[in-house]
């Protein structure tokens, strides 16, 4: 369905909802067990089919996997991070705590285009990582 044309078409923001079985199997296991993978391809595949039954003309890659912070997935765990660092408040009042780098070298544990590979077998929109 077109968007009428005093609407811009744009995607849906927010939180992206988590099914129940997942959250409770990360806070046993961790986010990083392989164990999990099943459950993150089924939580993936059910966010992109609900971002497009929006109609959006782009959605996000479900980023399921994304489980710590948005900000910070790509270092988190890394031996030369802290916890301490600063904190961003948003306007909802909610919070995301940001690590302190405490030494280098400085690489990424993962990059954003790992989240794409399970994504792209169930979206029919073009996708994007926020």
């Amino acid at each position: 369905m077109a968007a009428p044309p005093s609407i811009i078409p744009t995607e849906p923001i927010g939180s992206i909802p988590r099914p129940l079985d997942l959250i409770e199997r990360i806070a046993r296991a961790g986010s990083e067990d392989p164990g999990l993978a099943s459950l993150y391809e089924v939580a993936i595949r059910d966010t992109i089919e609900r971002f497009e039954a929006t109609g959006s003309p782009v959605v996000t890659d479900g980023e399921q996997r994304k489980y710590h912070n948005f900000a910070t997935y790509c270092v988190h765990g890394l031996p030369n991070t802290a916890p301490d660092g600063f904190t961003i408040s948003f306007s909802d009042g909610h919070t995301r705590r940001m690590v302190r780098l405490t030494g280098g070298p400085f690489r990424y544990r993962r990059y954003a285009d790992s989240f794409l590979e399970v994504a792209m077998r169930y979206a029919h929109a073009p996708l994007k990582q926020p």
